[in-house]
């Protein structure tokens, strides 16, 4: 997997646009409108966000955010005092992000492009590296990590966001019941529309078994169909994938497992689709 393919998904598929309407060059002038619309949509949906950011100590703190989406976390970020740079793989993640900030009157110290696997600022910058989301997506996730490690003070915590492998939309909606309903799919030989037409293309392409191996699978049921990559973590993998760190928090949150209604069961913190986790370099001793 290369980068070049990632970085070619999500420049051209902004996180959670889909979600709330597409931004098009015809609407450039939209800018706020499409803010407001996708942030009353994240944070209602992912509600736990900014309650998670609230018990972060960034006031004053150097923050480097890996992974820009739309800059709703780190308009969040700043607003909560922190000293704010952004790093993204993609140019259109960088012009949204700018456009925010400017439109919000945001103060922020720094936005570059590039990668995770190259991150361009000097040795011990930063205070916190959050990442929500992001890192998952990244298939050379060990020289990542060994990056963030670098850029980090040596008492600098690394903050991420991944997909949990011992979730409730792991193990069951997307281990089983969408497997089962793309099986269905085929068999019937029905020709859907949207998403579930993508996906049945992708089977035909690759051929439908190795489609539905899970190791395959997860890929293509996390942020659409064409998505190049994901993994989904518990705590072990990410002990062994970070191994420039050790695990000082984490807890799980999001109840989400579409298309199963489970959003309001309260079992987030167990059953979880998003796992939060606290990492410090281990130089830090």
């Amino acid at each position: 997997m290369e980068e070049q393919e990632i970085r070619g998904f999500w420049d051209s598929h902004p996180c959670g646009e889909h979600l709330v309407g597409r931004l098009s060059e015809r609407d450039r002038g939209g800018y706020e409108q499409f803010f407001n619309r996708y942030d009353a949509f994240r944070y209602k949906l992912e509600g736990h966000i900014p309650a998670c950011l609230d018990a972060i100590p960034f006031a004053g703190k150097q923050v480097l955010e890996i992974g820009l989406g739309q800059g709703a976390d780190a308009e969040q970020i700043v607003r909560r005092g922190a000293r704010w740079s952004g790093l993204d793989l993609t140019p259109e993640s960088l012009a949204r992000v700018r456009m925010r900030f400017e439109l919000r009157g945001l103060p922020f110290e720094d936005l570059r492009l590039g990668s995770a696997l190259s991150i361009p600022y000097a040795d011990h910058a930063f205070d916190i590296v959050y990442s929500h989301g992001v890192l998952h997506h990244v298939p050379q996730i060990r020289e990542a990590q060994k990056e963030i490690a670098r850029v980090l003070k040596p008492d600098g915590q690394l903050i991420v966001m991944l997909y949990a492998r011992w979730s409730l939309n792991y193990v069951l909606s997307i281990a089983v019941v969408r497997r089962l309903g793309l099986l269905a799919l085929w068999a019937a030989k029905w020709a859907p529309a949207g998403i579930h037409a993508q996906h049945l293309q992708q089977a035909r392409e690759v051929g439908l078994l190795r489609y539905l191996r899970l190791s395959r699978f997860i890929h293509a049921n996390t942020d659409g169909p064409q998505n190049p990559f994901s993994r989904v973590y518990d705590l072990q993998r990410v002990r062994r994938d970070f191994p420039s760190f050790r695990v000082i928090k984490a807890y799980k949150r999001f109840m989400h497992a579409p298309p199963l209604p489970v959003r309001l069961l309260p079992l987030g913190g167990l059953l979880g689709w998003h796992l939060w986790v606290h990492l410090r370099p281990l130089e830090a001793g």
